[in-house]
């Protein structure tokens, strides 16, 4: 789950690539480039992209107990 799912800037939804993202750009066995996995997600404009690449996942920390 991405927190905020609009980006800042622009207002474009982009929580919905978060999962994908986070899934293909930072696993730590055999990396994809983050540059090249918002291009193949479709992610063109460079707020956006700001947005998913310095995004930290806090969600688990702020609220361990589920």
């Amino acid at each position: 789950m991405m927190v905020p799912v609009r980006c800042f800037t622009c207002g474009n939804v982009v929580g919905e690539y978060w999962e994908e993202f986070k899934a293909r750009a930072e696993t730590h066995d055999g990396d994809e480039d983050p540059a090249d996995v918002l291009d193949d997600l479709g992610v063109d404009r460079h707020c956006c992209r700001r947005m998913l690449i310095s995004h930290q996942d806090l969600v688990d920390v702020v609220s361990p107990y589920q």
